[in-house]
């Protein structure tokens, strides 16, 4: 029986299309630890206005019925009962980005500096409301600014606390760069907060890993395009390097952990950042 009462958070949302040729949504709710995994036809879709499947919004299902044989929920009809923010404030944003500047001036390197504070200049605006993810963590407007910061912040304490002797430019870079292809990989709908991969950019790269690792070897940055190279840690989760493989510098570890903790830790989802 599905429970018309509750309330559920809006995980994720996608639109594809039937074999039929007409459109499908398919829409992942959470209600505490329960997931819910629902189907929405053309005729739903029409009539729902696109905004309420935000990640991060509260909704209740109006009408809709739980299919035992394919585990998930057919939705007719659903209201929205609270707005989720649709990022940081652009306030918020410049702050933060204005900081990952500040890390990029520290690079004593002036070719790395030069090459790091180039992009960063080059794809201001596409960097700042990037996400960093459609749905893992920091999905949404700004999202790829406040995990690349959180990334830094990390970095600055291992290096001055831990391991002092570690190479700071390269590690600054790294962590701005590992997933700076997100600007070309994800799309983002500035009025709805909904995340898509851009066509575009799939049919020319693989992932946004490929574009930083190519990048940086381009451009004669080698530590730093190993490091942007292992950080998904495995070749199954898009890794190029994978940390499996027997004898790798020490250095391949870094950016990995360092980007793990800024997805298990830091500020993952809309829903960290409160209501509207």
């Amino acid at each position: 029986m599905l429970n018309l009462s509750k309330l559920y958070e809006v995980v994720i949302f996608s639109i594809g299309d039937t074999k039929a040729g007409t459109k499908m949504g398919k829409l992942q709710l959470k209600c505490e630890d329960t997931v819910l995994n629902c189907i929405l036809w053309e005729e739903a879709l029409n009539r729902i206005d696109n905004k309420i499947f935000r990640a991060g919004n509260k909704v209740r299902i109006l009408s809709g019925s739980y299919n035992e044989k394919y585990n998930n929920c057919l939705i007719a009809n659903l209201e929205l009962v609270e707005e989720a923010k649709l990022g940081l404030d652009k306030e918020e944003i410049d702050e933060k980005f204005n900081k990952i500047l500040d890390y990029s001036n520290e690079i004593s390197d002036e070719k790395l500096k030069t090459f790091v504070t180039g992009l960063l200049f080059e794809y201001e605006e596409k960097f700042k409301i990037s996400p960093a993810a459609r749905l893992m963590h920091h999905n949404y407007l700004g999202g790829l600014v406040q995990h690349t910061l959180e990334c830094l912040d990390i970095a600055k304490t291992v290096i001055e606390q831990v391991h002092k002797t570690i190479n700071k430019d390269d590690v600054y870079a790294a962590c701005i760069l590992h997933d700076f292809g997100k600007i070309f990989e994800y799309k983002i709908d500035t009025e709805t907060g909904l995340i898509e991969y851009d066509e575009n950019f799939q049919k020319e790269w693989i992932t946004h890993s490929q574009w930083g690792f190519s990048m940086c070897m381009t451009n004669g940055f080698k530590t730093v395009a190993k490091m942007i190279a292992a950080h998904h840690g495995r070749i199954e989760w898009g890794a190029i390097v994978d940390l499996n493989e027997r004898d790798l510098e020490p250095i391949h570890y870094l950016i990995h952990h360092i980007d793990d903790l800024s997805a298990k830790f830091g500020k993952i989802s809309i829903s960290d950042l409160g209501t509207k």
